[in-house]
């Protein structure tokens, strides 16, 4: 049985990995930090390992003991990550410089796997071209918007600079499903009657339910592909408005529509920032959040996916945000 080790588990997209790669029979190891939540990870036959990848020596005797009695992992997928923070350091602390420690530790220790997975994000791409249905393509330039994204990307730069290290990149769009929060606040302001937008002109947005995700990703895992990275969408693209529709209809609720200018979006992210942020927190709607919300190209290239691993879609946008608003509602968040 192939031993994968699941860094972030604890998270949205971790749960959702760990469950599947129990259904498909491989031996699951959960990295989780002492105060992870673990809830969504009770099944007795995951393996509960505790790593402190913010301090490379500690993660590296935690490893080491690790190996030394159960073995190396086969296959690890790297989803530990932020996407907000406190302090605009620790993109930088946590998305780039944990990922460089940990490929560095197992590449001195001889430790690499056969297939190492890192999630990253369409983010470390930056946006399409404005005012247009062009997609984002892998032969185009990164250009990430954000501390987020340039922080995604710098990991990727210096996983990729690693000789002979057989890293994938995973770069989902928009990645929405039950137990998640971000889209989360989207929804319950559509289902208080509330329709906000950003901006006065016309915005593409991709998508990703979470299922499909981690289908992809046990995909590339069982593939022959080595040192290369996709985009991941469900192959369409939504104006925003769209997406507002979907989940009103889904809802069965009629809103109340308006529209903010740019100027005012920012001005609003920028001082929920700074206020929240005096108590170590950080608001759905923060700068690096307004950004990514103000562009409006967010279509990606998803042809080299399919062709490369067979990958297809089986969460429309439609069908995704029903199932995941009837968790929500069966969970009593809505």
């Amino acid at each position: 049985m192939k031993k994968v080790l699941i860094s972030g588990a604890s998270g949205f997209i971790g749960g959702f990995l760990v469950e599947e790669g129990l259904r498909l029979g491989y031996e699951i190891y959960a990295a989780v930090r002492k105060t992870s939540s673990r809830k969504y990870l009770s099944d007795k036959r995951i393996q509960l390992l505790e790593l402190n990848f913010d301090n490379a020596q500690e993660l590296q005797l935690q490893l080491e003991a690790h190996i030394k009695s159960k073995g190396k992992f086969d296959y690890i997928i790297h989803n530990a990550g932020v996407t907000k923070v406190a302090k605009k350091g620790d993109f930088w602390r946590v998305n780039f410089l944990n990922t460089k420690h940990f490929v560095d530790i197992l590449i001195d220790k001889d430790w690499v796997p056969q297939k190492f997975i890192f999630m990253s994000s369409l983010a470390a791409w930056g946006s399409g071209e404005k005012g247009s249905t062009n997609p984002i393509c892998l032969h185009h330039s990164p250009r990430p918007l954000n501390f987020y994204g340039k922080s995604k990307f710098a990991a990727e730069e210096y996983i990729s600079s690693r000789k002979n290290f057989p890293y994938l990149f995973i770069r989902p769009t928009g990645v929405y499903g039950p137990r998640e929060k971000d889209y989360y606040v989207f929804f319950k302001m559509i289902n208080r009657g509330i329709e906000a937008y950003i901006g006065y002109g016309k915005q593409y947005l991709s998508f990703i339910y979470v299922a499909d995700l981690v289908n992809c990703i046990y995909l590339a895992l069982a593939s022959e592909h080595s040192r290369k990275g996709w985009f991941v969408s469900d192959g369409n693209y939504y104006e925003s408005r769209t997406f507002s529709k979907i989940t009103k209809n889904a809802l069965q609720k009629k809103t109340l529509q308006f529209t903010l200018p740019k100027s005012v979006v920012k001005a609003i992210a920028f001082s929920s920032e700074k206020i929240v942020g005096m108590f170590g927190k950080y608001p759905t709607l923060n700068m690096d959040k307004y950004y990514l919300l103000a562009a409006d190209n967010w279509i990606c290239d998803t042809e080299p996916l399919k062709n490369d691993l067979g990958f297809v879609a089986q969460y429309d946008l439609e069908r995704g945000v029903k199932e995941t608003l009837n968790w929500y509602k069966d969970e009593g968040w809505l």
